[in-house]
């Protein structure tokens, strides 16, 4: 019979907390059981191991970063919406760098999976803030792709600190907002 207050969103959101701390990398079950002050294998009453704990924080974190990008760009449009969506996922990634690892290079298992559900709602709020330059919809993708992947690619080296020159970061970030907003009004 399961633990009095353990559920797998318990086990999830406490795994996703985990990863936080010590790097998806470092997150495992026993680990996990230690912190929820149970024996491993209890934590499989709630996920069905490794994999499905990885793929359950990685739903939660689709999600999360959806409520950060979505709420940021209320009111917003054009330049304003850009600067938002991207500040909200850095701050997202900086924030929570261990369950933003977690959905990189996985995969949905199909339309309803969570990850997939969760998923679409963050390339939604992504796609608002492009509408609001008029992105014609055959570059649609190009621009999505582009824009995740400067979002990513910021956020990521910037939580690996690999940024090593004497630059400001943060100048450096908004460099980046001001030239991608010149960029997608030019389309």
């Amino acid at each position: 019979m399961p633990r009095a207050g353990l559920d797998p969103a318990t086990v999830v959101a406490a795994g996703a907390a985990l990863a936080d701390e010590v790097g998806l990398a470092n997150l495992t079950m026993g680990l996990l059981a230690e912190r929820l002050g149970v024996r491993t294998p209890s934590l499989y009453k709630h996920v069905n191991g490794q994999e499905d704990l990885t793929r359950r924080i990685a739903a939660l974190a689709m999600g999360e970063a959806a409520d950060a990008i979505g709420g940021a760009i209320q009111g917003f449009a054009g330049r304003d919406a850009l600067a938002a969506a991207v500040r909200a996922f850095r701050a997202f990634v900086l924030e929570h760098p261990g369950r933003y690892a977690a959905t990189i290079g996985v995969e949905p298992s199909g339309p309803d999976d969570p990850l997939a559900t969760e998923g679409r709602r963050a390339m939604d709020a992504f796609v608002a803030v492009l509408r609001g330059y008029e992105i014609a919809e055959p570059d649609m993708d190009h621009a999505l792709r582009m824009l995740r992947s400067l979002c990513h690619g910021f956020a990521t080296l910037q939580a690996d600190e690999g940024f090593q020159w004497s630059a400001d970061v943060d100048e450096s970030f908004e460099w980046m907002i001001a030239f991608t907003d010149r960029g997608l009004r030019a389309l």
